[in-house]
């Protein structure tokens, strides 16, 4: 099984990024091959639609499942019509996550919010 984190350097003993649509990165990792790649999350830079963006990049990458902290509407929306499943991560390192959603102690993600959309100013 592939799941996606989003991330903020390729580090594994770093946290999961907070900000789905913004992630620089994302990690994606084979559960059954234990390998790991970083992607680009080109929602990253975006003006707008950042979520959006960096669902399609979790589509396109044939992901089973994503880790993240929080999502957006928009973004789970998308992953939602790919039939991707959105779990909560947990506090602690990218690798504690990794281990706790093989080892099934993740839950799925059960609130999303309308996103953080910025009207002028930052």
């Amino acid at each position: 099984m592939k799941i996606a984190i989003p991330v903020n350097e390729k580090k594994l003993e770093l946290n999961v990024y907070e900000s789905f649509g913004r992630s620089p990165y994302f990690l994606i990792y084979d559960t059954e091959t234990k390998e790991s790649v970083y992607i680009d999350n080109i929602g990253a830079s975006s003006t707008g639609g950042a979520g959006i963006k960096a669902a399609q990049v979790i589509v396109d990458n044939n992901v089973d499942a994503l880790l993240t902290v929080r999502l957006g509407q928009n973004a789970a929306d998308v992953l939602n019509s790919a039939d991707i499943k959105i779990y909560k991560t947990i506090d602690g390192s990218i690798q504690d996550n990794i281990n706790a959603f093989v080892d099934n102690k993740l839950s799925l993600l059960d609130e999303v919010h309308s996103g953080f959309h910025r009207h002028g100013g930052n």
